[in-house]
């Protein structure tokens, strides 16, 4: 017999226990929403949604800041059986008219700062703070009972980043939902006594499916935070205190860069992940010798949330993104003939499993190129298996660097710039070059302290890495571009930098 959906358990929770906390807000006015409260607000939503001619497999934007209003929304369009379409709220204008239209969605909640021009989408304007259970808007509509959810209709489309054209529609099923969550709750033992400080974008795969989804699914509780703040992080994590934190690598940073942090002990978290960039090993040792605790590093993609994880009870590996999920399967073959490799050897990523999107939203030709005839997912991302099973990524195929007819894998010379004293961060990639093809290049941020000049850097690297490896034009600068998840866009730094 198949598991409940998760739309079921949830449901489930709230009919349970309908009075322990389902999410507590924490801003300038702090609310709390029971799970009994959650599951009337969410039928409430879902009237408002078919009073405005929503219908199952309909596509519904949303376009606001962090709050209970976008989760409300959100957990309202998957009940009624239509395509919750998530926004980042600080998408410009263009881009947002993007989405509608590709989307072809129907209805757009939206905050009063936009300017919304003419748009393909009837708009709804929520004003979060002011109103942030919807009251103004949902007291009106009282909800029709909804149709089944059938397990392979779409609930979820993410776009994806565009970095080699225009955005696409990642469209995610219920099925796929539940498989990953059940994947997530088996490897992580998420329990409804679980405490998770959420404090990632819920815009974004990371903070919806893997954060919220996750603790709403075991019937445990999410402190939300409007946005991350250290002091404030730190401080929650130990005075509630909390079991569980999902982070990034920039998140992480700003933790062990606070004055004071040596003071916090977290040894009380049983869980605490990073993700959606790779972890510097200075970083990840630095993490557990002041919090006591040591970082779980994880990776997934908007078109399968998590695929592979270092295990709760066992090696976190730094570097490695540990093994497969349970009911998922990775291989790495070679790019050209998608033959298996041998353990060691660096190929491409390719996943398969029940987690993994059905394709991209009416793009038949982009769907047949992102999947092999048996069913797996070219992730577009290199790797190596190690003997045990573990996966270590070498960046993303397109990042490859090709110089001289050798192949050098950017991560592997940041991992070198890492080890340098006075390096904070960098990002290498390649630049065309006539003679070589391509020319490594390297961008660094520095810790304060004295000056260095970027000969010493080539000759840093000079003494660590193969001649065809080593960086041959080096750039300082004061910040790199990120995305709102704190991932360095090598894009824009190509842009700007390669002749």
């Amino acid at each position: 017999m198949s598991s409940p959906l998760f739309l079921e358990t949830l449901r489930g929770h709230c009919l349970a226990r309908p009075h322990q906390t389902a999410i507590e807000w924490l801003d300038d006015s702090p609310l709390r929403l029971s799970y009994g409260e959650l599951e009337q607000i969410v039928q409430q939503a879902m009237g408002l949604l078919q009073a405005h001619g929503v219908q199952p497999g309909d596509r519904v934007a949303i376009h606001l800041p962090k709050g209970l209003p976008f989760v409300l929304l959100h957990l309202a369009t998957l009940r009624l059986g239509a395509v919750s379409l998530p926004l980042n709220p600080a998408c410009p204008a263009a881009e947002l008219a993007y989405f509608l239209a590709d989307a072809e969605a129907c209805l757009l909640f939206t905050s009063p700062a936009t300017e919304l021009g003419q748009l393909s989408a009837e708009a709804i304007v929520v004003d979060s703070a002011k109103d942030p259970l919807l009251a103004s808007l949902i007291a009106p509509y009282p909800a029709e009972n909804s149709a089944p959810l059938p397990p392979d209709a779409t609930c979820l489309m993410i776009y994806t980043s565009g970095t080699t054209g225009q955005p696409k529609g990642a469209e995610l099923t219920h099925g796929n939902l539940t498989a990953n969550l059940n994947s997530l709750h088996a490897a992580w033992e998420w329990c409804a006594e679980d405490l998770l400080l959420h404090v990632l974008p819920l815009f974004h795969i990371h903070g919806l499916l893997v954060a919220l989804h996750g603790a709403l699914h075991a019937g445990a509780t999410t402190l939300l935070l409007p946005r991350f703040d250290p002091q404030q992080s730190l401080d929650l994590l130990v005075q509630r205190p909390c079991s569980i934190l999902m982070g990034v690598p920039t998140i992480h940073r700003r933790l062990v860069d606070l004055p004071g942090a040596e003071r916090y002990s977290l040894r009380h978290l049983r869980l605490a992940t990073s993700g959606s960039d790779r972890l510097p090993e200075e970083l990840f040792e630095r993490f557990e010798q002041l919090f006591g605790i040591r970082l779980l590093e994880r990776y997934g993609m908007s078109e399968t949330g998590m695929t592979l994880s270092n295990p709760l009870h066992g090696e976190r590996r730094c570097g490695s993104v540990g093994l497969p999920l349970p009911g998922v399967e990775v291989r790495i073959v070679d790019s050209t003939t998608e033959e298996p490799l041998p353990d060691g050897v660096v190929g491409a990523v390719q996943v398969r499993g029940a987690n993994v999107c059905k394709g991209y939203w009416r793009q038949p030709a982009k769907t047949a190129e992102a999947f092999t005839a048996d069913g797996w997912l070219r992730t577009g991302d290199l790797g190596l298996r190690e003997p045990d099973g573990y996966i270590t990524l070498q960046g993303r195929s397109k990042d490859l660097i090709i110089s001289g007819g050798f192949n050098v894998y950017p991560p592997e010379v940041e991992r070198v710039l890492a080890s340098h004293p006075a390096i904070a961060a960098s990002a290498v990639f390649g630049c065309p070059d006539p003679e070589w093809g391509e020319r490594v290049t390297a961008v660094l941020l520095l810790h304060p302290g004295p000056p260095l000049e970027t000969s010493a850097v080539i000759d840093f690297c000079r003494q660590h890495l193969a001649p065809y490896k080593v960086p041959r034009r080096v750039f300082l600068a004061t910040t790199l571009p990120t995305n709102a998840m704190g991932k360095v866009q090598k894009a824009a730094l190509r842009q700007a930098l390669c002749p």
